[in-house]
């Protein structure tokens, strides 16, 4: 039989493919150029997208901690083929409607189970003491997946345009490979008491039992958003600013190569500057960040994004393991997904809502607006964090 250390090496490869997403840098022209897209509709399929991972969030979650963590990701891996096959034959709304709908299933089913996995694999050989410099190291190989789809995406493109698309089922077949060669580890499974009630009882245990859960999953939630919307913002940004289009396919290389970098030096950061100081660094990032992107602006204002980058690839590994530390073994995944549903629900809510004051007022002033924002919420909520963290983990 294989020892469950044969998950290790097998994640860290899983997360490469799944974020070598060959499509995504060109995702736009092709709905626009090959589908007949509008604006209008395009928005609305993210829109879409997220409420599918929000519905989906806990009960994959939960479901995985029922099933099987390995079972869990093999099915994601088949509804990823199957998504991004559909996009292969596409030609209307509703068939990339559909396609995103599994996509977003896809996602939701991995959210959480390959950090479980990969904690409880740890966790029977005695070593859930390294789980941050190994969850490092799968967000590092996931941001390197990302930088190198995004580094040929264009050239791809122009050679033919389903190309991506194609090369992207195979990306998840390899998935689907890796998955089914990993070992399930073994672990507490949580007496069945009805699905409602154990859901309840995880939110509970989550949100009113432990308050230091509660606050790390809150804090999380808010940091991921702060990294988060420049995603979705810094492209017409960069625009408005006159930097070149040839600069944008390396600019997206970069930031994703600075996430790996620092996911990957996390462990390292937690262990020389201890949680409170950290927690205090991705503050001081964020404020710093956004007063650069929103005061500065011009050609390189867009550099104050790699701040952001810099804090969301430090951030990534250091709150997973805090988060992972309060889970109960039996509900692991399910914490986790409740975890991302907070982050999901917080962007159904706020996206749309920060999208319409880019359209009145630009993407800048944007950038300045959310500074105020984040000085109003992140220094209380940074306090609370603080205050209920356990002794142990504040240094």
């Amino acid at each position: 039989m294989r020892s469950v250390h044969s998950n290790i090496p097998r994640l860290y490869a899983f997360s490469f493919l799944q974020m070598t997403l060959f499509p995504m840098a060109i995702i736009t022209l092709f709905w626009k150029d090959h589908i007949g897209l509008s604006l209008t509709q395009i928005l609305l399929l993210q829109g879409i997208l997220s409420v599918v991972m929000v519905l989906m969030e806990y009960p994959s979650g939960y479901v995985s901690d029922r099933i099987g963590y390995r079972v869990s990701l093999s099915l994601a891996s088949l509804l990823g083929i199957i998504g991004w096959g559909i996009y292969t034959v596409a030609t209307s709304f509703t068939h990339v409607m559909l396609a995103e709908i599994l996509l977003g299933t896809s996602l939701a089913f991995i959210s959480g189970s390959d950090s479980a996995l990969l904690y409880e694999t740890l966790k029977q050989e005695g070593a859930e003491a390294h789980y941050s410099r190994h969850q490092g190291r799968m967000s590092g190989f996931a941001q390197g997946g990302e930088a190198l789809g995004a580094v040929f995406a264009g050239v791809i493109y122009a050679y033919a345009a389903l190309l991506p698309f194609i090369l992207q089922i195979g990306v998840w077949g390899l998935a689907l490979l890796l998955t089914r060669s990993m070992v399930e580890p073994v672990r507490e499974i949580a007496p069945h008491a009805g699905h409602l009630k154990e859901a309840l009882r995880t939110t509970r245990y989550a949100f009113q039992e432990n308050k230091g859960l509660r606050y790390t999953i809150l804090l999380n939630s808010v940091l991921g958003i702060a990294s988060f919307y420049p995603v979705w913002l810094i492209q017409p940004y960069m625009q408005n600013g006159g930097v070149p289009l040839t600069w944008f396919g390396p600019v997206w290389s970069v930031a994703n190569l600075t996430v790996a970098l620092c996911a990957l030096t996390s462990h390292r950061a937690v262990r020389y500057l201890g949680n409170r100081f950290m927690t205090i660094l991705f503050l001081v990032l964020i404020i710093a960040g956004y007063l650069g992107l929103g005061v500065v602006g011009g050609i390189w204002g867009f550099l104050f994004y790699y701040l952001l980058t810099i804090m969301r690839g430090l951030r990534g590994p250091m709150m997973l393991n805090l988060t992972q530390a309060e889970c109960p073994s039996a509900n692991r995944a399910g914490i986790l997904s409740l975890q991302s549903l907070c982050f999901r629900l917080l962007f159904v809510c706020s996206g749309p809502l920060v999208g319409k004051l880019a359209d009145a007022v630009g993407v800048r002033q944007t950038f300045h607006y959310l500074l105020y924002a984040f000085l109003l919420i992140l220094p209380p909520l940074v306090f609370l964090f603080l205050r209920n963290l356990p002794r142990e983990n504040l240094d």
